[in-house]
């Protein structure tokens, strides 16, 4: 039985995009990570619905594949749970002050919504979208559609409120990234599987002489600061 080959494109999209987000999450808490005995992980943050959507969504944001481990293998869920109580959760990284007038992009966020809001709205309003168009949760519809819902959501006009599902989305995203390629000491990246997939060093003191090698793979495997390896 021939092996399938990996989807080079799938390998290219997570290459381009991780780096930021591995660097991106230290605003959560060291030592999150659990031992692969632990006990399975309870939110703090979401609810048992937001909890069901969460997982759905984040499954079709980054899929399992022949290339490597998807967003639930990597533990995301528990990532994004775990960084609504830093202070970034709380908007206290961000200028919250008002007025929040509608305005360019180029000036950035202009709502009042910190990352918590940002969710309990954005997963309300997706599931009342859904319920109403389907006639289920989100999570009890088929792989095709959650993507066709969060592709609409994506590049829509839809709004839950006032808060756009583009901006639900953008968050979204954002955060399962990070999750996938943050150092496993904040929750996610579960045996450093997302820096594994993108060969990524990790924590490793001193990795220069392959910055400027593209092509050869790297060596050595992925390193936590916790000193996990992969």
């Amino acid at each position: 039985m021939t092996t399938p080959l990996p989807d080079p494109s799938r390998r290219i999209f997570m290459q381009g995009l991780a780096g930021a987000a591995a660097l991106g999450s230290a605003a959560v808490p060291v030592g999150a990570a659990r031992s692969a005995d632990a006990p399975p992980y309870v939110p703090t943050f979401f609810t048992a619905a937001e909890w069901a959507f969460l997982h759905a969504a984040c499954d079709r944001l980054i899929p399992e594949d022949a290339v490597g481990p998807g967003a639930l293998a990597l533990g995301v869920p528990e990532f994004i749970d775990r960084q609504m109580d830093t202070p970034y959760a709380f908007g206290k990284l961000w200028y919250m002050q008002a007025p929040f007038v509608s305005g360019p992009a180029n000036l950035g966020y202009q709502l009042p919504y910190a990352p918590r809001d940002i969710y309990r709205k954005g997963i309300a309003g997706a599931e009342a979208f859904v319920q109403a168009k389907y006639g289920k949760s989100f999570a009890d519809l088929d792989a095709a559609t959650r993507d066709d819902i969060l592709r609409g959501f994506e590049t829509g006009d839809t709004r839950f409120g006032d808060l756009p599902a583009r901006t639900f989305f953008a968050q979204l995203l954002n955060n399962t990234m990070e999750g996938a390629f943050s150092d496993p000491v904040h929750g996610g990246n579960k045996g450093l599987g997302g820096w594994t997939m993108i060969n990524f060093p990790g924590a490793r003191a001193d990795f220069m002489d392959w910055v400027d090698q593209y092509g050869p793979r790297y060596p050595l495997g992925s390193v936590s600061i916790s000193g996990e390896t992969a």
